[in-house]
Order: structure tokens, then C-alpha cells, then sequence
């Protein structure tokens, strides 16, 4: 599809997924229904490579409401909905396609937004939210693993006329006609849910450097990343649970203090954050987010981490096991 509107979409998708305070790596999908066909962002493909290249995957669109509203379990990967035919880079469709599946406005757009999701992984954020999204036609979506769990409690959350959906532990999704008029309501939400940032002070540079001088680690690129090991109740938080499913794809189920680990990335008490020299492209950009969150949380917020079976959902879903196989992810 070479649409004006599919065009508005590619540039929509590279400049949300080149804002770490709504996409981080290869997380966040955008999609466009049009002729039957619904164009959503392949798995493991980056956002803010929308207009670099062909990142959308097409699907028959009444196929896939069909499966979804029968709670088919073909909608844990939606791969038996693609259009093949059209599809000639063998691209897979992202692991929340269900979302955007259930949505019946033309175009959607889910972000992984850092002041949404200090207020979804909070147990008193459906609360909070009510009172800051007032005057919005928004639902509420408990958390559940992204697939065929999350379609059924959006089903099960779903009113007449919602075109914002806050998914808890997870993230921001809104829905409109027009690429335009999405933007115009993310934008609009987001500014809804504005939070103070907390300031966590500044990194011991010389010391990280001294740390892991010749050895298995680095400094990260961004020093934002190091905000996480910088306060002792965020790092505490953060550090040793998870709270959104991509945080523990890419980091782990937790992040240790010290270098004579393994670990993809370490949180040095007072001093920031350290990255294995083999870590994957997505690793970075995820430590960010964590303390791009917990800067947005106030001290002492009550927290609802996700349980032992929701990490070990994530974790041996195959649609997630497929993401981890691509080199970009």
C-alpha cells in the first residue's frame, strides 16, 4: 500500500519510535486498516525505522476479528492471518497485534509511554487515571501477557465509543480515523499524565570508567541509562522486580550490583549503570526507560509488580521467544 495516509503513518511511527519517553527499542507497534487490510509493524522491527524501511506486516483483516471475537488460539501469534501474497518479506506481525485487532477505528497507535507506565504499574493507577483522563473516552485493561490473554481483557474492559485504552503494567494505546487525529490524542493523553521528574543526580563517570576498563563492560551511550542505579529506592524497585513485560524480555528478572556477573547490564549503588559489551541493541534503551519511570514514580507510591507466573508467561510465550531470535532486537 502506497496510501498518503500509510505514508502519514510511516513518518507518525519513525518519530514516536525516536522518542525514548514513548518507544524503546523494538517496542510499540502502530498499524492502519484500509481495504480489508490491517498494516501493523512487524515484530522485532524498530519504530523510528518506519520510513527506512518496509517494517509493516499486512493481515486479513476480517479473518483476524473473526478468530479474535471467537477467542481462537490463532490470536496468541496471528501468523494464520497474514497475507502472504503481499507479504514477500516474510514478516510476522508484532506480538500485540490482538490490540489493535479489537480496536475497530482505522488507525492505532501503541506506545510504551514512561508516564503512563508510572501510573500502570502503580495498584492505586486506575484511580489516578480516572481522575487525570476526565473528559476521555477511555477504558482500563488489567494486565494481562500481550496475545490472546490481552485481547480477552480488552474484550472484557471494551465500552462503546473507546478510543484510548491504558493497559496495566504495560502501556498507552489510542485509536482515531485518521493518522492525524491519533497523533492529536496521543499527544493530548500523554499530556493528561504529565508526571514531576524526580532528580536523582549524577553519575560517577570516573569510577564506572576505572570499573570496567578492559573488561567485559561498558558505559552506555545515553547517560540517562544511569539514572536507575542512582537512587537507592528506585534501584531497590527496579532492580529487583519487574514491572512491564518488556523489562524483564531484555533485562532480566533483575539487575545486579556488581560486575562479576554475567549479567547483560549492572546497577552500581550511587554510582550508574554498566553494559556488557555483548548485550543486545534493545538492552540500552530498556535501562533508560526503567529510570525514566521510576524518575516519574513519587517516593514511597505503592507498586504492583508482575507475579512469578506472569514473568514465566512472558518468557516461554513462542511469539516472544521468535522476537529474541532477530539480531536488531
Amino acid at each position: 500500500m502506497n496510501t498518503a495516509e500509510f505514508k502519514a503513518l510511516r513518518h507518525l511511527s519513525a518519530k514516536v519510535g525516536s522518542d525514548p519517553l514513548l518507544v524503546q527499542a523494538a517496542g510499540g507497534n502502530t498499524s492502519i486498516k484500509d481495504e480489508g487490510v490491517m498494516w501493523i509493524k512487524a515484530s522485532g522491527t524498530w519504530l523510528r525505522d518506519a520510513e527506512a524501511k518496509d517494517i509493516f506486516v499486512p493481515l486479513d483483516f476480517a479473518r483476524l476479528s473473526a478468530a479474535l471475537a471467537a477467542d481462537d488460539p490463532a490470536c496468541e501469534s496471528c501468523t494464520d492471518f497474514v497475507r502472504q501474497d503481499i507479504n514477500p518479506l516474510g514478516l510476522r506481525p508484532s506480538i500485540e497485534t490482538s490490540v489493535h485487532g479489537l480496536m475497530p477505528q482505522k488507525v492505532v497507535v501503541h506506545v510504551h509511554c514512561v508516564n503512563t507506565i508510572a501510573l500502570a504499574i502503580r495498584s492505586d493507577g486506575e484511580a489516578l487515571l480516572g481522575e487525570k483522563l476526565k473528559g476521555f473516552t477511555w477504558a482500563w485493561v488489567p494486565y494481562a501477557r500481550p496475545g490472546l490473554m490481552l485481547s480477552r481483557a480488552i474484550r472484557q474492559a471494551w465500552k462503546p465509543g473507546v478510543d484510548v485504552l491504558i493497559l496495566g503494567n504495560h502501556g498507552l494505546a489510542v485509536a482515531a480515523e485518521s493518522v492525524v487525529g491519533a497523533e492529536a490524542l496521543m499527544n493530548k493523553v500523554v499530556a493528561a499524565l504529565v508526571a514531576p521528574v524526580r532528580d536523582f543526580g549524577k553519575p560517577d563517570i570516573a569510577t564506572l570508567s576505572a570499573i570496567c576498563a578492559g573488561g567485559s563492560y561498558r558505559l552506555p551511550e545515553d547517560t540517562e541509562c544511569h539514572a536507575i542505579a542512582l537512587n537507592d529506592d528506585a534501584r531497590k524497585a527496579a532492580c529487583t522486580r519487574v514491572y512491564y513485560p518488556d523489562h524483564v524480555v531484555f533485562l532480566g528478572t533483575s539487575i545486579p550490583e556488581e560486575v562479576s556477573s554475567n549479567a547483560v547490564a549492572v546497577a552500581i549503588p550511587g554510582k550508574g549503570v554498566l553494559l556488557h559489551r555483548d548485550a543486545k541493541p534493545s538492552v540500552e534503551p530498556m535501562l533508560r526507560c526503567a529510570g525514566d519511570v521510576f524518575r516519574r514514580v513519587p517516593a514511597g507510591a505503592p507498586l504492583k509488580a508482575l507475579t512469578a507466573t506472569e514473568i514465566d508467561q512472558l518468557l516461554n510465550w513462542d511469539a516472544e521467544k521468535y522476537r529474541q531470535t532477530m539480531k536488531a532486537v
